[in-house]
């Protein structure tokens, strides 16, 4: 037992230090136990939404005290159809970028003419296909086109940026109706959905909590938050509905809810402690932290660069609101 045994040693400094971090480690198990305790009392309390992003066009839970979950319809089928059709092409010049202006390198040609056997079977059963026929057109012309793209560069063995751009200016106009059509069909559906739920709901409305999902990139113009707020008011938004950032597209409602509770339960916590019950939905020590970002800076020569302080309890949008040049959507594009 020598040899694994062996003799450990700490010193008096390192063996009080692991006991004081410890307490920190074992703050999470006790969070955890009393979540779920928190989590039970809410639901049994409120009703709660979650709006969660799925490549179906989202996904809608109503949960009700005392009742099982509740879960939406899914959006129409055309509106994956559209989604589909539009990531073709956006993939297509995925499978292509790598290999620009490299004749020497023809690795691109196996996954191209796979990807090319999927857009044909697409392309020649896309009438079979549940899509208005104006829709069903510009799909039919998106497909073809990527077609004849895949085909042109096979044909010449090599693929050029000037070949990319002048696919990309081609598709562009039929791409722009393709969103268009999937995002209508996805708010129409969404927004009916919640309509019939604050029927149902009634008075209890007012004290329903919501959260839907996002990543950094969906965050702006968020659809299914932007649904709930319609719904909810704008003294509701983070206070009662919240946009909650994940690191994927999609999650879990357990996560979900598990995020809820903390965020709810921690105001308690902050009420109780510092008298100000939205304290703790901010960092709790960025407040101090921006007075010693102000006072560092100036030991570097900088000029503090720091948001401008909000209230606790802001009911602003969880996305950027500042106005400022350039594009806002696609139809301020060329």
């Amino acid at each position: 037992m020598q040899a694994i045994a062996g003799a450990v040693t700490s010193s008096p400094a390192e063996t009080a230090t692991k006991n004081v971090v410890a307490l920190n480690t074992a703050m999470f198990g006790l969070y955890d136990a009393a979540g779920r305790v928190f989590q039970k009392n809410i639901l049994a309390q409120h009703p709660v939404i979650l709006g969660l992003f799925s490549a179906a066009g989202g996904r809608f839970i109503l949960y009700r005290p005392g009742m099982t979950p509740l879960e939406a319809p899914p959006v129409p089928i055309v509106y994956q159809l559209m989604k589909s059709v539009g990531h073709s092409v956006m993939a297509l010049s995925e499978v292509v970028a790598p290999y620009l202006d490299n004749e020497a390198n023809q690795s691109w040609r196996g996954p191209l003419l796979a990807y090319r056997s999927q857009m044909q079977t697409a392309l020649e059963t896309l009438d079979a296909t549940d899509m208005q026929v104006d829709w069903r057109a510009t799909s039919r012309t998106l497909l073809q086109n990527n077609i004849a793209f895949m085909d042109a560069c096979t044909e010449k063995g090599s693929i050029s940026t000037a070949d990319l751009q002048s696919f990309a200016r081609k598709q562009a106009p039929l791409l722009k109706g393709n969103i268009a059509w999937a995002a209508e069909t996805q708010v129409n559906h969404w927004m009916g959905v919640i309509a019939g739920w604050k029927k149902l709901l009634g008075s209890d409305w007012d004290k329903t909590y919501a959260a839907s999902n996002t990543i950094y990139v969906a965050r702006q113009n968020n659809v299914l938050f932007s649904v709930l707020a319609q719904f909810f008011g704008p003294d509701a938004i983070n206070s009662r509905l919240m946009l909650i950032e994940t690191i994927s597209f999609t999650t879990t409602p357990e996560d979900m809810l598990e995020a809820l509770t903390r965020i709810i339960a921690d105001r308690s916590v902050g009420a109780m402690f510092f008298g100000n019950y939205y304290l703790m939905d901010y960092e709790l020590m960025g407040g101090d932290a921006r007075k010693a970002i102000a006072a560092q800076s100036a030991k570097y020569d900088l000029k503090p660069f720091l948001p401008p302080p909000v209230p606790f309890g802001s009911h602003q949008w969880p996305t950027l609101i500042t106005p400022g040049a350039g594009a806002t959507s696609l139809d301020n594009l060329p």
